[in-house]
């Protein structure tokens, strides 16, 4: 059984409809490369599997560990969000709350789950801070999300979501507006974390190369709907649909001659 199934979704924002039928797995302990150009319903999806949208029409079947989550009562899904699936939003800044200390915020989810006081919390939080690499994570604890640069709030970003160890990671575009150095060691963490805990990775990027290095399974898609799904490695040697095709060339290569110099008299 998929540790995260989900069967013909369907997401409409009044007659704008944003995921039309999208149907996917994910095993346990596997990661599976949600990509598309931008609006094309990749972050749409990710929401509404974690119970998100308020303000859409949802329909179809979304099961985590066999439980229907579009018919379960809204505490039951509180529940599970955050302790056994969790999420890396797209831009930590927003998603962190400016008026508390990130060592705080951190603490804070880890209590609303586990019945432990403010101390165990924090210890935590600092253990957590240092795993994903934060220096002085005793005393950084106490600095506000303004404080860290991009890259160091994309790690307390992760660092919040795996204090509970979930067993499914939502990351929807994680190395979004990071250089790309800071993208590599965020990209390595996450696969140095899954391989530790053996978490599942729900992967959403329009960065093909990020989906080419860490990705075991790439689905494809296009218009709310999936267009293509198969093995990392056949879905980039070997794509079939046209859209797919067209996605890949639109990706600088180096290996290519450049067909027009642009000559500076």
């Amino acid at each position: 059984m998929s540790l995260l199934s989900v069967e013909d979704l369907r997401v409409a924002f009044g007659p704008v409809r944003a995921v039309d039928g999208l149907s996917l797995e994910v095993a346990a302990g596997e990661v599976l490369g949600l990509v598309g150009e931008s609006g094309c319903g990749k972050s749409v999806t990710s929401l509404a599997v974690m119970g998100l949208l308020r303000e859409a029409t949802v329909s179809g079947r979304i099961r985590f560990c066999g439980q229907d989550l579009l018919s379960a009562p809204p505490r039951a899904v509180r529940r599970l969000r955050g302790d056994r699936m969790a999420m890396i939003f797209q831009d930590p800044l927003s998603s962190l709350n400016p008026y508390y200390p990130v060592g705080f915020q951190i603490a804070e989810a880890y209590r609303a789950h586990r019945r432990t006081g403010s101390r165990n919390a924090r210890e935590v939080a600092v253990r957590m801070l240092e795993r994903v690499g934060i220096p002085e994570p005793g005393r950084r604890a106490r600095d506000y999300p303004h404080q860290f640069s991009g890259g160091m709030r994309q790690r307390v970003m992760i660092a919040m979501a795996l204090c509970l160890e979930p067993e499914l990671i939502i990351a929807d575009e994680p190395t979004t507006a990071l250089d790309v150095t800071v993208q590599a060691q965020i990209l390595a963490l996450l696969g140095e974390l899954r391989r530790e805990y053996g978490t599942a990775v729900l992967l959403i990027t329009h960065d093909l190369g990020v989906v080419a290095g860490m990705a075991d399974e790439v689905l494809v898609m296009y218009d709310g709907r999936a267009v293509e799904r198969g093995p990392a490695v056949s879905v980039f040697d070997d794509p079939r649909d046209p859209y797919t095709r067209r996605l890949l060339a639109a990706v600088p290569r180096i290996d290519r001659p450049v067909p027009h110099r642009l000559e500076v008299t």
